[in-house]
């Protein structure tokens, strides 16, 4: 091989196809370099290949939407991390979907089960510069969300899932709060399952129940308003009566001084004249006086049952306003129960928790057979009503590594979903023994939407007040939430019922409330 020289300044290079030196300026060698810096090189090579593949990958997505049937209502959310891919289900399939820029290196999006619990159309961050996050859906009070974004076609955000701006827009259309999010390493998708363990609703309570105790909610506060109304006129007919006896009062006041000034004038008279003149004025004040007198005394008689109605219709008020209180909060729990009820059991804790309309009623211990063997993840969700019968659906997390050795990439057509493992998440409904009471309890308030987790994890400290279960894969990057603060606690509208926190709220009941 021939020697090819450079400039002196850059330095002088050999090359014989087998090895390579570096010269310094003044043309002597400073040694091989080929075998110091080519695990480098070949690290940086693959490193670059490896971004341009997942960028390549995530490039090939593009949004979709069915359209060979109508869409319900969101029930979940489904992030695949390695894909880089959003997927929403209805109670029918997959309804919408679309790429995402999940948390970079070092602030990780983390995997788990999330649900929304804040919605706000135009919202700018606390935390990262006021940058611009429109159509944000909050998971954690912590700061993860899902938003509209620019998408690189690789992770790039601080710990949020970036969705396109557009796609952002009609999901947060879509969606109520509550609606399960899913973030999974790979890309899993809800299976059909049936277990006898599933819960099947049993008689309780119901649309009819519901829509009576609304009803009579509304009667109630007719009720109120009426007297209220009834209330304000009896002050309005008081006042009218007080004023005329303050008038009656008055003319009586000038009938008198009128039939002083005829007695002063009689005996001021200088003349027969001047005293009859005066005689006849005193007897028209004396007659001015009587008819005073008269309707004084008619105008008070008149205002003491306008007091005494005062003081009726403001108790009628407050007792139909205090009615109006207990049958409002009567329908609201009426259809609190008919809202999806959320389960949790964790093989870590041996606990069952219930949740519903992002608060906390029960937490109990559970029996879980043979607990030291680990049980999985596996979200299982009720989807929709068949006949009496509830159809279940379930998803089961799994680690990156064990997710990418059971998935194929295919580029020519969506990335192939990962099979849930239905033995496993048989197996784990068959390990889990839950009181009987506690179980026909769940089965009177269970519903379409409502979901049963099962785990080898515990409850994260995301969860609290204001949320559903937040629960993270500890095997999985957590640097997204690790490096983020609890943000403040707002009131929370749930499916159309306003619930306000209590600042001491957030402990689990052991008793049905």
């Amino acid at each position: 091989m021939s020697t090819k020289r450079g400039l002196r300044g850059s330095g002088q290079v050999q090359s014989n196809g087998t090895r390579m030196k570096s010269y310094k300026p003044d043309g002597k060698p400073i040694g091989p370099i080929g075998l110091c810096f080519a695990p480098l090189i070949l690290a940086s090579l693959a490193a670059l290949l490896a971004a341009s593949a997942g960028a390549s990958a995530a490039s090939l997505l593009k949004e979709q939407t069915v359209e060979s049937r109508p869409i319900g209502e969101p029930v979940m959310a489904i992030v695949s991390l390695h894909d880089q891919q959003i997927t929403i289900y209805d109670a029918k399939g997959w309804t919408m979907r679309a790429p995402v820029s999940s948390g970079q290196q070092g602030r990780e999006t983390p995997a788990g089960i999330f649900s929304v619990i804040q919605k706000e159309a135009e919202h700018y961050s606390n935390i990262y510069d006021d940058a611009y996050m429109p159509h944000m859906q909050r998971l954690t009070w912590s700061g993860i969300a899902i938003h509209g974004g620019v998408l690189p076609g690789y992770p790039a955000s601080h710990g949020c899932i970036r969705m396109p701006y557009g796609f952002a827009e009609r999901l947060f259309d879509a969606t109520s709060l509550g609606m399960r999010v899913i973030i999974a390493p790979g890309n899993v998708a809800p299976i059909a399952i049936d277990h006898p363990a599933l819960f099947e609703p049993k008689a309780g309570p119901n649309a009819s129940a519901a829509a009576t105790a609304a009803a009579e909610a509304n009667k109630a506060a007719s009720t109120a308003e009426q007297a209220r109304l009834a209330a304000m006129n009896a002050y309005r007919e008081s006042i009218a009566a007080t004023v005329l006896v303050r008038k009656m009062e008055i003319v009586k006041f000038r009938a008198d001084a009128q039939a002083a000034a005829a007695e002063r004038a009689i005996a001021a008279a200088d003349s027969p004249e001047t005293k009859a003149q005066a005689s006849d004025a005193k007897a028209k004040a004396a007659a001015q006086v009587t008819e005073a007198e008269a309707q004084l005394a008619s105008a008070q008689v008149q205002l003491q049952p306008k007091r005494d109605a005062v003081a009726a219709a403001r108790e009628a008020a407050r007792a139909a306003e205090a009615a109006r209180v207990v049958a409002i909060e009567a329908a609201r729990n009426a259809a609190r129960e008919l809202e999806p009820l959320s389960v949790f059991i964790s093989r870590k804790t041996q606990h069952l928790y219930i949740r519903q309309t992002l608060q906390p009623i029960l937490e109990i211990p559970v029996t879980i057979q043979d607990p030291d063997r680990p049980i999985g993840t596996h979200i299982f969700t009720a989807m929709e009503r068949t006949g009496a019968a509830l159809r279940w659906s379930v998803v089961s997390l799994v680690g990156r590594d064990e997710s990418r050795s059971s998935a194929r990439e295919s580029h020519d057509r969506d990335v192939e979903v990962m099979s849930t493992d239905l033995g496993n998440a048989k197996s784990a409904l068959d390990r889990i023994v839950i009181p009987q009471d506690t179980a026909d309890h769940i089965a009177e308030l269970i519903s379409p939407r409502s979901s049963l987790i099962i785990s080898d994890e515990a409850l994260s400290p995301e969860t609290g007040n204001g949320t559903d279960f937040v629960v993270l894969m500890s095997g999985e990057p957590q640097g997204g939430i690790k490096h983020r603060r609890p943000s403040p606690q707002v009131d929370v509208r749930y499916y159309g019922l306003h619930h306000w926190r209590s600042p001491t709220a957030g402990a689990y009941s052991s008793w049905w409330r």
